[in-house]
Formats: C-alpha cells, sequence, structure tokens
C-alpha cells in the first residue's frame, strides 16, 4: 500500500487530475471536503463553482507543493527518529534482550550471509569473522574499547582497526598513538621529534604511520565524516553500499551495507580454469575461483630429468623428491644427492694452473675460469707509495720510506720505514679525558679512558638509575622488563620498563558453560566477572537420590541442584507416604570436630557433609479436643494424644468477677455437671483485691478483697476547692458522688463574700457562687463634663452602658472661646517677634559682610604690581579727549 502522501484523491470529474493533497500535520491523512471528494489545500477549501477542477495552479506548480510537503514530513519523521535514538538507544547500559530476541536477531543475520554459506566453495572464515562482528554490533555492550577497557555506546566516536577490525574509542586510540611514538622515540635522539616513528594497533600490534594517526571519525567504509545515529542501521554505519575493495584485490568491490569487520568472500561469479590449465573452464565464485582439477600437473622439475606427480596445484611445482648420483662444481668427486639441488661443492682445492704457469688456484670447488695470477702486473710496496714490475716468482721489496700510515687511534701516523705486515699499537702518550668529561689523565693514545664514576641519571622510565660507568650523558632506554601484573591478574606486562600505567592485556579468554556448547569470548581478565554465557541444553548427570530421574534443569556449574521432588516413601508407624522434599542429600554440620587452636590453624575437615536424612515425622492432619475443651484441631499424625491449645483457661471464678489464667488444662467434672465456663478443683483460686469500678467521682478503691455484689458506699473524707479556688473543704466522699448540681455547689460554697472583679474594677458583692459575677454594680462613680468642669456621682452600672451623659453649658463654651483667643494672640505676639529678630540678624549679617569685603580690596591692592597704563591712565584720557575735541574742530574748521 502506498504511502498516505501518494495516494490519488478518488473523486469524481475534474478533480481526477489533480495530484494528492498533502497529508496533515497531525495523522498524515489527506484533508479531504465532506462531499464529492474535493480536498482541501494549504491555500484554503476549493471554490465552488463550474470552473473549480481547473485551478490557477500549473502541473508543474503543484507538482513542487507535494515534494515540499513530502520534505516537510521526512524531516518531521527523522526528528522523531532521532528522539527516539536518543530516548532508548544511547547509552551503553541498555538491558539485553531476552532468547526471543537474540534467536530472532540471529536469524535475521544467517539470512543475510545465505548466499555466501549456501554457495561459497572456498574459505568461509572472513564471512565468520564478518557476522561475528555484525552480530556483536547490535548487542548492548558487546563491542569493548581494549585500551580503556569500557563498552562502546551507540552515540560515541569510535576507530577501527585496519588489521584486526577492532573498535576502540577515539581519544582512547588517540592517546595510544602518542603514548607509543613517545616509547619508541629517545629524548636524547637528535632526531626526535623529525622521524616518522610508528605505532601499533593495541590487539594485533599492525604499525600505523604517525600521519595516520586518526583525528576524524568515520564510518566503516569511510565516506561518511561524524556519521548520524539511526537505530534502523548498524551502529557507526553511513547506511551505504560499503564499496570497499577486497582482500586480496580482484576488481570487484564490497556489496554489502557499511558494516563492522572484513568483507566477506567475493560474491560475483567468474568463469575461469584449473591450475594447470587442463580441464575446462567454469563458472565460480570469484573469491572462490582457483581449484585444482585434481589430476596429475606433469610439468619438468628443475632437475630437468622427472616430471611433477603432485594434483594440480598452485604456483611453482616442490623440489624433485628423487635421488640420483651427481658430481661436484669441479667435477672431483661423485655423491648420491637429492634431484632438488643438483649444484653441490666438495671441500678440496681446486689446484688448477694459472696462466702465469708458476703458481696453481688456491680456491675451494668453484664455479667458472680461475681467474689471472694476483701476483702479477704492477705491485706497490706495502706502504703504497712506490710501484714496481716484477715478474710473480719475485716478492715486492720494501721502499725504505717512512711508513706514514695513520695508525688504528686515527690521529698519529706510523714512524716506522716501509714494512710488511700491519703497523704497530700506538704508543704515544696525550692528555686523555674520560667519557663522562669529569676526570683527566695522562695515558697512551691506543688505550681507551673509562673513568669509575656511575651515572646517576634517571631513565626514561623514571624508576630506575643509569648506573653505567663513565656516561657521556644519553643514558639507553631502560633495557629491565617492566614485569607488573597488567588489570587482568593473569599475565605480567611484557614491555620495557616505562612511565604510567601499564596498557590493557590484549588477549581474549573464552567464558564457557559447563558442557561447553556455549562459549562467551570476553577480554582477559574479565571472565571472573563475566557471567557463563547461557546454554540451552539440559543437565545430563544422573540422579544420585532413591528417585529414577532428575528435575530437569538447565546445563550449569558446580553441583546439581537439592531434588525437590516428593520422598513418597511409606512410614513405618502409621503407613502414610512421605510428603516432604528428598531428604537424600542433605547437608549436616559436623558434631566433634576438632577446633582449631587459632587463625593459623587450617581445619583439613569440611564443616557440612552430605547425608541421608530419616523422614520426617508424619504430617498427616488428624482432628482432636484440647485439654479445656476451646477447640477442635488438626495435629499431625506423630503428635496424637491429648494436647493443650495454650490459650488462658477463661473459666469463671468463685468471686463472679475474674476468670482463670491458667494455661488450658484438664477440668474435673463436679457432680457429673459438665460446663466449659465454671471453674473446676484444678482451676486457680481469686487472691487479688476488689477491681470493681467505683462511682464517678470517687478516688478511693474498695476496702473489701475481691467479692460478689455491689461495693458499700465510701465514707472516707475528700479535700475540695471552694468556687473561689482560695479555701479547702473537707466532705465525706459518698455526699459528693451522689448529690445533685445544686446540692455539690452548696457544699462547694465557703460562705464568703467573691473575690473576683467586675469588668468595671469593683469587687463582686454576692456570696461564694460558681461560674461568672453577675453584671449589676451599684456603686457610685464621679462623672464630669468634657472641660471637667462639672462635676456629678452616678450609679456604675448606668455610666457602664452609657445611659448617662454630662454636657457642658453656656459658661463652659465662653470660657472656652475666652482660652482660644488668648491663645491666638500669643501666637500671633511670637510670629512678630520672630520676624523682628530674623530681621536684625539679616542685618548684622550684612554688615559684616561689607566690612569684610573692604579688607579684601585692601589686600589685593597692595598684593597686584599695577602695568604702566593701569598707574596714569586717569592722566592719559583727558588729554586724549582734549586732543580728539581740538581735532575735530581743526577738520570742521578746515572744511568751512
Amino acid at each position: 500500500m502506498d504511502a498516505s502522501w501518494r495516494q490519488v484523491a478518488g473523486g469524481r470529474g475534474r478533480a481526477r487530475g489533480r495530484p494528492a493533497a498533502a497529508p496533515s500535520p497531525g495523522n498524515g491523512v489527506p484533508l479531504r471536503s465532506a462531499g464529492g471528494g474535493r480536498e482541501k489545500r494549504s491555500g484554503g477549501p476549493v471554490p465552488a463553482g463550474p470552473g473549480r477542477g481547473r485551478g490557477p495552479e500549473t502541473p508543474a506548480a503543484a507538482e513542487l507543493m507535494s515534494q515540499r510537503k513530502f520534505e516537510e514530513i521526512k524531516k518531521a519523521n527523522q526528528a522523531a527518529a532521532k528522539k527516539l535514538v536518543e530516548e532508548h538507544f544511547s547509552s551503553s547500559s541498555e538491558e539485553e534482550g531476552d532468547e526471543d530476541f537474540e534467536g530472532k536477531q540471529g536469524k535475521i543475520v544467517t539470512k543475510t550471509f545465505i548466499t555466501y554459506t549456501t554457495q561459497t566453495d572456498g574459505d568461509t572464515r572472513e564471512l565468520e569473522r564478518t557476522k561475528q562482528y555484525v552480530n556483536e554490533a547490535f548487542q548492548a555492550g558487546a563491542v569493548t574499547c581494549l585500551i580503556c577497557i569500557a563498552s562502546v555506546k551507540r552515540s560515541q566516536a569510535v576507530w577501527s582497526c585496519l588489521g584486526c577490525f577492532s573498535i576502540f574509542h577515539m581519544p582512547c586510540i588517540q592517546k595510544w598513538a602518542k603514548d607509543s611514538q613517545f616509547l619508541l622515540s629517545s629524548l636524547t635522539d637528535d632526531d626526535f621529534g623529525t622521524r616518522d616513528y610508528p605505532w601499533p594497533c593495541p590487539k594485533c600490534r599492525f604499525e600505523y604511520k604517525r600521519s595516520e594517526t586518526p583525528s576524524r571519525y568515520y564510518c566503516y567504509c569511510g565516506k561518511v565524516e561524524d556519521p548520524p545515529l539511526d537505530p534502523w542501521l548498524v551502529p557507526h554505519s553511513c547506511g551505504q553500499v560499503c564499496e570497499r575493495q577486497f582482500k586480496p584485490p580482484c576488481g570487484h568491490k564490497c556489496l554489502l551495507l557499511c558494516h563492522p569487520g572484513p568483507c566477506p568472500p567475493c560474491p560475483k561469479m567468474v568463469t575461469t580454469t584449473c591450475y594447470c590449465k587442463k580441464a575446462k573452464s567454469i563458472p565460480r565464485r570469484c573469491s572462490a575461483k582457483e581449484w585444482s582439477c585434481q589430476q596429475p600437473c606433469g610439468q619438468k622439475l628443475l632437475c630437468g630429468q622427472h616430471k611433477c606427480e603432485n594434483p594440480c596445484h598452485a604456483g611453482n611445482c616442490q623440489p624433485c623428491p628423487r635421488v640420483s648420483r651427481q658430481k661436484c662444481v669441479c667435477g672431483k668427486k661423485v655423491a648420491e644427492r637429492s634431484c632438488a639441488s643438483p649444484l653441490w661443492h666438495c671441500d678440496q682445492v681446486c689446484g688448477k694452473t694459472l696462466p702465469c704457469r708458476n703458481h696453481t688456484c688456491e680456491q675451494v670447488c668453484h664455479i667458472g675460469a680461475c681467474g689471472e695470477c694476483p701476483r702479477s702486473g704492477k705491485r706497490f710496496c706495502p706502504c703504497q707509495k712506490s710501484k714496481f714490475s716484477l715478474p710473480c716468482t719475485e716478492d715486492v721489496p720494501t721502499c725504505g720510506d717512512s711508513c706514514d700510515k695513520v695508525l688504528e687511534c686515527g690521529i698519529h701516523r706510523c714512524s716506522q720505514r716501509c714494512h710488511r705486515g700491519p703497523c704497530e699499537t700506538c704508543r704515544q702518550e696525550v692528555e686523555k679525558q674520560c667519557r663522562c668529561g669529569k676526570h683527566t689523565k695522562r695515558m697512551p693514545c691506543h688505550k681507551p679512558y673509562l673513568c669509575e664514576t656511575k651515572c646517576v641519571k634517571m631513565r626514561d622510565c623514571q624508576k630506575h638509575q643509569c648506573r653505567r660507568k663513565c656516561c657521556p650523558g644519553n643514558c639507553p632506554p631502560c633495557d629491565q622488563n617492566c614485569g607488573r601484573t597488567l588489570g587482568c591478574r593473569n599475565h605480567k606486562c611484557p614491555s620495557v620498563c616505562h612511565r604510567g600505567s601499564c596498557y590493557p592485556c590484549p588477549e581474549t579468554v573464552d567464558v564457557k558453560c559447563n558442557c561447553g556448547n556455549a562459549k562467551l569470548t570476553v577480554p582477559c581478565g574479565r571472565e571472573r566477572t563475566t557471567k557463563p554465557p547461557k546454554c540451552k541444553e539440559l543437565c545430563s548427570r544422573p540422579p544420585t537420590c532413591h528417585h529414577t530421574s532428575r528435575e530437569k534443569h538447565r546445563c550449569h556449574f558446580g553441583p546439581c541442584p537439592p531434588c525437590h521432588q516428593p520422598c513418597k516413601k511409606v512410614l513405618e508407624k502409621c503407613g502414610h507416604l512421605c510428603p516432604a522434599s528428598c531428604h537424600d542429600q542433605a547437608l549436616v554440620k559436623q558434631t566433634g570436630r576438632h577446633q582449631p587452636t587459632g587463625p593459623w590453624e587450617q581445619s583439613s575437615e569440611p564443616a557440612f557433609i552430605e547425608t541421608a536424612l530419616p523422614c520426617p515425622p508424619c504430617q498427616v492432619p488428624i482432628p482432636l479436643e484440647c485439654l479445656g475443651k476451646h477447640e477442635v484441631s488438626p495435629l499431625p499424625c506423630h503428635a496424637e494424644g491429648p494436647y493443650s491449645c495454650k490459650r488462658v483457661c477463661g473459666r469463671i471464678l468463685d468471686c463472679q468477677n475474674h476468670t482463670c489464667l491458667r494455661e488450658c488444662h484438664k477440668v474435673t467434672e463436679v457432680d457429673g455437671y459438665t460446663s466449659k465456663n465454671k471453674a473446676g478443683p484444678e482451676c486457680l483460686r481469686c487472691e487479688e483485691g476488689c477491681s470493681k469500678s467505683r462511682p464517678l467521682g470517687c478516688p478511693h478503691p474498695c476496702v473489701l478483697p475481691c467479692h460478689p455484689g455491689e461495693c458499700p458506699p465510701c465514707v472516707q473524707m475528700l479535700r475540695i476547692k471552694c468556687h473561689c479556688k482560695i479555701t479547702s473543704l473537707y466532705v465525706e466522699c459518698r455526699k459528693i458522688t451522689t448529690a445533685d448540681v445544686n446540692e455539690k455547689n452548696r457544699l462547694s460554697c465557703c460562705k464568703n463574700q467573691c473575690p473576683k472583679e467586675l469588668p468595671c474594677g469593683h469587687r463582686c458583692k454576692e456570696m461564694c457562687h460558681p461560674g461568672e459575677c453577675p453584671f449589676n454594680c451599684n456603686q457610685k462613680v464621679k462623672l464630669r463634663c468634657p472641660c471637667k468642669r462639672i462635676k456629678k456621682e452616678l450609679q456604675c452600672s448606668k455610666v457602664r452602658e452609657n445611659q448617662v451623659s454630662i454636657e457642658c453649658d453656656t459658661t463652659c463654651k465662653e470660657m472656652k472661646r475666652k482660652a482660644s483667643e488668648i491663645k491666638e494672640a500669643e501666637a500671633k505676639a511670637a510670629l512678630e517677634e520672630e520676624k523682628r529678630r530674623q530681621q536684625a540678624e539679616l542685618e548684622a549679617f550684612e554688615n559684616r559682610l561689607r566690612g569684610r569685603r573692604k579688607k579684601n580690596r585692601k589686600r589685593d591692592e597692595v598684593a597686584i604690581e599695577l602695568s604702566f597704563w593701569q598707574k596714569y591712565k586717569y592722566y592719559f584720557l583727558p588729554v586724549c579727549g582734549v586732543a580728539m575735541v581740538v581735532f575735530a574742530w581743526y577738520i570742521t574748521y578746515d572744511t568751512d
């Protein structure tokens, strides 16, 4: 069924040729109108009318709009899938699926590779490795970084080795490469930092150059950088076709999607012939295109006498396995030797006469001509300064000149005359400095000078000193073995002594189930904490109890679980079947074991031994009545007989107030009368005092022992407080407990005046009484008018109730008016007085300010020196004025 965005509306008439409507954002269903299948578009409803089928939109515009809607839906689906991945698939701590899910996943992976396994005739080991890597990639927590020993999460950046295809965290492999290059280089090397030191893979030791250190996160096939996380693809995969070249290269490319691990064998079909080219060409898989027809090879061997008898094979034929008599190179000896090595050399000297006719060849059995005599031609003297032409029978004489060859020391020359043989040792004494440069000594030139001082510098491991005698400073790397136990606690670090922590153990261990059918490969050291794999096989151990077969259970480690089948043995006493679980092999603690003297003494005997226990007592229920006849309970068959139910007897004693507190016991019948509530002679006798409840308000207990019937009235005196809570009264207890409310109020009255105060502040006039005091105070109080001039005496109750008030008269009002006038006059006079005072202060301040300005002016005149113009300007101004007037008059007169 096509997607909703591909479905075309099934309307009639003109709407049939329209493109499909875009799906709504809510549920992905095309929006349609109610009638005729007309669709709604993003721009609004389709207008009605005769031209509604042919809208203004062109087919290209409609197609563009549909494409835009499709892109929006695609982006929304991708965002939803990404959110789902981040919530459920980004963590490496995902729980493993159940066995059904694992089975389905295994079937899917097997289906993917079915064409390889069923139709490939070659080696399928690489295919199995690829299946394993793909299977582990889909399991949460199955891929582990061998550097940090942590699970590789789906969302983390990783790097895959080209040799072993192991997966590592990107930061871990970058740190590994950096540390490896640092350990390989020496801090004292001149080329440190310039030489391209390789670094190895942590697992397979495949070497990479420094330039090949990973810096970017790519998918497995290397096409996409930072591949996005997709829950429907293999983690860290781009989802595209792999297209990597097969190894060994055959010209084809991998056809699987981007995947971890090695590429499977090439599945292409090619037509090839066998190795010997004798059989006809047949179609075969490219990965297994080389094949043998199993016919004899027939090619001639290197010996030139026999032919290859092996079946059709690849490469060169094997050496001839036969033996024949063959001469040596010089032809002096003959021996039986393998045809595979026809050329051989004997141990005799050649001895052939050289062309000079005076000497013979001194070479051991050899191939080819002996060559010219080594003493023929021009020869130099031993010091190489003179050349002589002599026959080969004469030796070259010495020239008599000094030898002058450079001695072994490389500084001095030989002072002897030309001589044969090596020059003598240089014996000149020179001032020599030791190799470390700390000491000097005069000694023969040919002897090296090494002092006894040991180097105290730390080697590159920063743990051991150099300790080399007369060290020149370039301390060699530490050659001691690290030997520290790795994190796996199974192996020791094989590297040389180094700084920092050791790298994790690269080994892997198989964790198997007990039967060995299921196994799990984990890094070394994790086999202690890794649970054995689940095995689906049933345990096949024979039973060790009296049952014919064990309970069915899965394969497991250690002893089988105890048998839980019912025992079903017939009991001897009652004949019932034993319903308990099988007890033929029960763990019992040993008794009488030797107690160790201290913690240093180890016990050799086990604390618990496995033995067969007898059947437990019969538990078949049988109904029985208890001794006190309280209940009928089912008792086990082995405990049949009179029993106590452990309840309290509960029979009423003779006092008729208490019951027997003894545990359920046997009761003897009296006068042939049996009752479950009446006490018998075996029950207890009541020895308690009377515990009946007293009348309300009586705190005294009954003085009689426990008795039937009512208790006598209490005649003890009871002390109570009066209503005022001041006086203590003594009254018989029975009078208080039997009196009514009025009588209790009378007995509690002390006959004195009530000491309480009324709200008005006066004392209550009533006699000692309960409750609140009555508010009827008749005491006289003084009341004044608002101006306090008029005064009267009135009753307190009327004043408190605001029934009476005193108002001011005309005299009071006149007095108030006069007093207010006097106040206003006083305020006005005070205001005028304040104004006069402020005016006087202002005038005084101005006078003081004038005098101060004059003093400042005089001080300025004395301090400042005046210029010439300032001094005589008052004289010049009148003269200038007169001159200007004369000049003006002169001009005026001249013009007239």
